[in-house]
């Protein structure tokens, strides 16, 4: 890139690679089976809530890769443990807010100084969530945690078809006087390991201060081994070909993109580019018969990708060619 960049990238076009992961073992289609005919049941209503029938985002949350996640994620245990998970992130999705009180409007005070910023994907296709602890502005943990929260989901907006899993890219420097309070770090840990089973890919962190060694040793016990496996403190990501140069920030992470976080500019960009996927989105899945199921690959690329379908007892677990990174995802 050449110049001043201000703006989010727009997703790159999708690589068609064979996904590791789309063959199941019969007893797991069985399992996938179970679950989604679980969700599917016509008077289904999550179990102890008020008004509990699926609402239309919930049921286009329960893509066939969003069930498969939460299998993996209870190591194919049973479908009742997947089922257990899924409803109580059902249920934590309302009570947190995610369809009415965690907004953009509601979180952009969080975000005028760019402490959090979505920019550029990976060599597999992921997108960068950069975090920069040294930019904190505000004292409300809560509303922190909201916007955390807020801009995972923009990264799941930015995903392509067969991208499941995001970079986290966290700077401590510029003078960052330390990480964010240990009660908000645990707090964010787990609403991701609860709530967002198998989206971490890497998290690339440089920079860390004398004084944080102690703070990460404090929350490694928390910390699922899986994913503590996926931790990288000083990358080179150009060199270690994660990202290529133009899709990193030049700044402390050795990329060649000049960025520079304007909010003006950044922020209405991110919200419409955004909003703009997630309607096209959800137009081709109503399309595409708008129920629990639906492969996101479907609604994502309109279905031209090869394929080939297996019947499970009248239900379909489809074994797509879709773009997804090699390696194995995180679990919990």
């Amino acid at each position: 890139m050449s110049g001043k960049s201000y703006l989010p990238t727009t997703p790159p076009a999708p690589v068609v690679e064979a996904d590791p992961r789309a063959t199941l073992t019969d007893a797991e289609r069985e399992m996938y089976a179970a679950v989604l005919e679980h969700f599917s049941v016509p008077t289904y209503t999550l179990p102890g809530v008020e008004n509990g029938e699926l609402l239309e985002e919930e049921k286009f949350w329960l893509s066939c890769e969003c069930l498969l996640r939460y299998l993996r994620a209870v190591k194919w245990k049973s479908s009742n443990a997947a089922i257990e998970r899924l409803e109580a992130t059902l249920k934590w999705r309302r009570e947190y807010g995610l369809y009415d009180l965690v907004t953009a409007s509601h979180v952009e005070p969080e975000a005028v100084t760019g402490k959090e910023i979505l920019f550029g994907f990976d060599m597999k296709n992921r997108p960068g969530f950069y975090m920069f602890p040294s930019r904190q502005n505000t004292d409300e943990p809560t509303r922190q945690i909201q916007f955390a929260v807020w801009m995972l989901e923009r990264c799941i907006d930015l995903m392509g078809p067969g991208v499941e899993t995001i970079d986290l890219l966290i700077n401590y420097g510029d003078k960052s006087k330390g990480g964010p309070a240990f009660s908000v770090a645990r707090t964010v840990l787990s609403i991701l390991q609860d709530h967002y089973p198998e989206r971490l890919g890497l998290a690339l962190i440089i920079n860390v201060p004398f004084l944080l060694n102690a703070f990460y040793k404090l929350i490694n016990p928390f910390i699922d081994p899986v994913s503590r496996e996926k931790m990288r403190f000083n990358p080179q990501v150009v060199k270690d070909s994660i990202f290529t140069p133009e899709m990193v920030m030049a700044d402390a992470w050795g990329g060649s993109s000049e960025f520079e976080y304007v909010h003006d500019k950044y922020w209405p960009a991110l919200v419409e580019l955004c909003e703009s996927r997630k309607e096209t989105w959800m137009k081709k899945w109503k399309e595409e018969g708008g129920k629990v199921g639906i492969k996101e690959w479907k609604y994502k690329c309109g279905g031209e990708l090869t394929s080939k379908s297996t019947e499970v007892d009248e239900k379909v677990v489809v074994e797509d060619v879709v773009t997804v990174e090699t390696s194995e995802a995180v679990t919990n």
